[in-house]
């Protein structure tokens, strides 16, 4: 057994497929097919049931399984102290963000880190918030910014800004020419959320079931642009955050809430055993600098 194997067992594990767990692999599949082969004899059991039509784990394979991207996450976080040793500052650097903040936050922060950390290769990474949570604990990115409070002792979270949501409507909506909106006002009004998965869609009905406001049902959208399109065509309004705001476009209008605000807290959050702690603290530093330029 070497980590080699365990690898591609995570690999066809993922995949469900020996033909694309050779490809992820570089190797032939069946190369890839006769090494899990080997692994399973040595042990006297079997990891996966296989078929022409599909790949299954069997209970076993998933305790094996489970184990082997453990002994992944070890090995590389021996590797990881090693090269933060040498110049913590400098190699690479998995970085996530959800769907309503990567395309608005991104596009500024990147080129500060490269002003500031040019030895540092930033490998980003757009994914939904459990999507993200999963891969930081299993060790396939460094770090993420995520909506917060993060409830995870493995998980380490820095705040970083509030990012204040705005009541979008289009300029024809009887609310636009106020300069500021009450939680009662909306309580007629069809609210347009994004779909489930979408962190922004919980805080937006958690504010909404306080307050006693309703969705519309019968529209959800999959992200902050097609609910933007749907309030300039009056299909109804919803809650954009501060950070996506595009203040180009003249056929639809931000109002403020009046107090208390709705909003939402962003961290970076990191694993608790992440060598890196100086580079999380830079770049803790250059994100909060970043956008107050």
């Amino acid at each position: 057994m070497n980590l080699r194997d365990l690898k591609y067992i995570i690999a066809v594990a993922e995949l469900k497929s020996f033909v694309k767990a050779a490809k992820h692999c570089f190797v032939s599949q069946p190369t890839l097919s006769m090494q899990i082969k080997k692994l399973e004899e040595s042990l006297n059991i079997k990891i996966f049931e296989r078929n022409n039509k599909r790949v299954l784990i069997t209970a076993l394979g998933e305790e094996i399984i489970t184990t082997a991207r453990r002994i992944l996450q070890e090995t590389a976080l021996i590797e990881a102290i090693a090269k933060n040793a040498q110049d913590p500052f400098a190699g690479n650097l998995t970085l996530g963000a959800f769907p309503t903040l990567a395309p608005y936050i991104l596009p500024r922060l990147i080129p500060c880190i490269k002003d500031k950390l040019p030895k540092l290769r930033l490998i980003l990474i757009e994914e939904k918030t459990d999507h993200l949570i999963a891969q930081l604990k299993e060790g396939r990115i460094d770090a993420a910014l995520l909506a917060g409070p993060i409830h995870d002792d493995a998980l380490k979270a820095d705040k970083l800004f509030d990012d204040e949501f705005m009541l979008a409507v289009s300029t024809g909506h009887s609310l636009a020419k106020n300069k500021r909106v009450n939680a009662a006002e909306l309580i007629n009004e069809p609210l347009l959320l994004l779909d489930e998965g979408h962190c922004l869609r919980d805080q937006a009905l958690q504010f909404c079931q306080l307050n006693g406001a309703k969705e519309e049902q019968n529209v959800r959208a999959t992200s902050l642009e097609t609910l933007r399109q749907m309030v300039i065509a009056g299909t109804g309004i919803t809650f954009i955050p501060k950070i996506a705001i595009q203040k180009s476009n003249d056929a639809i209008r931000y109002i403020p809430f009046e107090s208390p605000k709705p909003k939402r807290s962003i961290y970076l959050v990191s694993r608790k055993t992440n060598p890196r702690v100086e580079l999380m603290g830079q770049l803790k530093h250059i994100i909060i600098n970043s956008l107050t330029q």
